[in-house]
């Protein structure tokens, strides 16, 4: 149990299959050094923003910790939203590619105003 009471099974193994999911990812693409970065950067940029939203969930509400931690998580889930954005867009025709890059630029003001003008 987590210190809300509720069970962190489901985290642990989350956690578990994205590692099992990215080490494969990182076995198949070897070969290929832009692949192997976009795998092994969108990891630890997760591992970052779960460890990030850990923290601001433990921080004390107002404290300068939360504010930055809160920047921390911003930053980290537009980081990874536009990496998907990215490599997604990337096999799209130019129309569909504008469509992807404007829904994650619109994720991303969102979560902006989410936790900043909003929260």
């Amino acid at each position: 149990m987590d210190p809300n009471g509720r069970s962190a099974w489901i985290s642990r193994a989350g956690l578990g299959i994205l590692t099992v999911n990215s080490g494969l990812a990182i076995y198949r693409s070897r070969r290929d050094a832009a692949a192997l970065a976009f795998v092994a950067g969108s990891y630890v940029a997760l591992l970052l923003l779960f460890s990030s939203l850990a923290a601001y969930e433990r921080a004390a509400p107002g404290s300068p910790a939360r504010a930055r931690l809160k920047r921390a998580v911003w930053g980290l889930s537009t980081a990874v939203t536009a990496a998907f954005a990215w490599k997604v867009a990337a096999f799209m025709p130019p129309p569909v590619a504008a469509v992807v890059w404007g829904l994650a630029v619109a994720t991303s003001l969102g979560g902006f105003v989410a936790l900043f003008v909003y929260a």
